[in-house]
């Protein structure tokens, strides 16, 4: 048993000395034995249930997952402690340094009076951090590990920065259908590989449209999934008080199915 003050309330210290604790000679097994690759999908586990909690508008749950993400913080900076490269101490000056120099409008003279402004100056100091020379740095920049639709639509983002854009929906819509009309003749030429690239295009088409109403892509895939679900449930309940066996029933039983479903889950929405 190792010698640690329990409290009612603990500070980052706490934290920090915990994570010592666990990760020195009469520590944790399993904590001692995690590197920076074992728990990278721990990191990104619990970033996505921050998310959750924020969609669920959990105030609880959310002080909870923040407390997750900040260990996930703590963890990492200990091991590059262990091998003296750097401590929290210096994840914490850095962040700060870069709010300050990134905010000069607050700490410095320069004046921006507007959300646009202060965005304008972020990227331009941003570039300059990173030794950005072109615009095509700056979409190589974009981490290729994000998720694809967010991904794309950051890429989008910074090509238009560049003045790479549609000038309105429309062109953007165009090219959507044009991506359509490709997939149909790839589909048609059984082009497999083909395929898989119209595809692609046909979902970065798709996230160009949602860039131009300010549409976050990602939730509108993750919003339809779910509608998916809630009606696929109706489709389940309405074919077991019918005696129908899904995997066996023909494709217009299923489609009647699917549209009584539909209705039945919006009738229910209209309640409400």
């Amino acid at each position: 048993m190792v010698e640690f003050e329990q409290k009612e309330r603990y500070q980052i210290n706490d934290l920090l000395e915990i994570m010592k604790i666990l990760r020195g000679e009469n520590g944790c097994p399993w904590d001692r034995e995690q590197d920076h690759h074992s728990i990278r999908k721990n990191f990104l586990e619990e970033t996505y249930e921050v998310l959750e909690a924020i969609d669920k508008e959990d105030s609880s749950l959310l002080q909870e997952e923040l407390g997750d993400v900040l260990l996930q913080v703590v963890f990492h900076a200990r091991m590059e402690e262990e091998k003296d490269v750097f401590n929290f101490d210096d994840v914490v000056t850095g962040i700060c340094k870069k709010l300050i120099h990134r905010h000069p409008h607050i700490f410095s003279d320069i004046e921006a009076s507007t959300s646009d402004q202060v965005l304008k100056n972020w990227d331009a100091i941003k570039k300059e951090e990173k030794h950005q020379n072109s615009y095509t740095e700056t979409l190589e920049q974009v981490p290729a590990v994000l998720p694809a639709l967010m991904r794309s639509e950051k890429v989008q983002h910074r090509a238009k920065r560049a003045g790479f854009d549609y000038p309105n929906s429309e062109g953007a819509l165009d090219d959507l259908l044009s991506e359509v009309e490709e997939l149909k003749q790839a589909i048609s030429n059984k082009d497999l590989a083909n395929i898989d690239e119209e595809i692609g295009d046909l979902l970065f088409s798709c996230v160009n449209i949602s860039r131009f109403f300010e549409i976050d892509s990602e939730k509108s895939l993750t919003n339809s999934t779910e509608k998916f679900i809630n009606r696929f449930r109706e489709v389940e309940r309405m074919a077991v008080a019918k005696g129908i066996d899904m995997k066996s029933a023909d494709l217009e039983t299923l489609n009647k199915l699917w549209r009584s479903a539909k209705q039945e889950v919006i009738d229910k929405q209209t309640l409400y």
